[in-house]
């Protein structure tokens, strides 16, 4: 198997790609463009909580950087603050809630790379006007992710 040889790279602080849809903001780091499909990594700037919901595709790791953070995983609930990591694997639902709402940062890495793709396209919706339902579910479906009723 002959894979292209990935160069390396580095971003400064604060750079990487803003992607912004209804009250989330995040900045993606990492893609699978600049990782060969290893991993993607984007940062919560503008926190919100994430219902329960599982990944068919990805395995999730969380890394707090501010505040106090809630995940639960599985039938277990962490309370996590900074310097603290949460692990989810792919099909095990999860959530995460802030214990003070809207506030905290966490850096999030994704294993294999490609759930960016779920943030640039309901970027892209929320600029096209379109962002509702709809386009959360078509792009939930395509990104294998199922929300659930908690």
């Amino acid at each position: 198997m002959n894979q292209p040889m990935l160069s390396g790279f580095k971003l400064d602080p604060g750079s990487g790609e803003r992607v912004r849809f209804g009250d989330v903001e995040v900045v993606v780091r990492a893609t699978a463009r600049n990782t060969g499909g290893a991993f993607s990594m984007f940062e919560e700037v503008d926190p919100a909580d994430t219902p329960l919901h599982a990944h068919e595709h990805e395995d999730e790791l969380f890394y707090v950087l501010e505040g106090e953070h809630v995940f639960r995983v599985g039938e277990e609930e962490f309370r996590v603050g900074p310097g603290g990591v949460v692990f989810a694997p792919r099909g095990v639902p999860h959530s995460q809630r802030r214990v003070v709402p809207r506030t905290g940062r966490e850096l999030v890495m994704t294993f294999p790379a490609g759930l960016e793709g779920f943030f640039f396209e309901l970027g892209q919706a929320e600029r096209d006007g379109t962002l509702g339902p709809e386009a959360y579910a078509r792009v939930s479906q395509k990104y294998g992710i199922t929300w659930l009723d908690e």
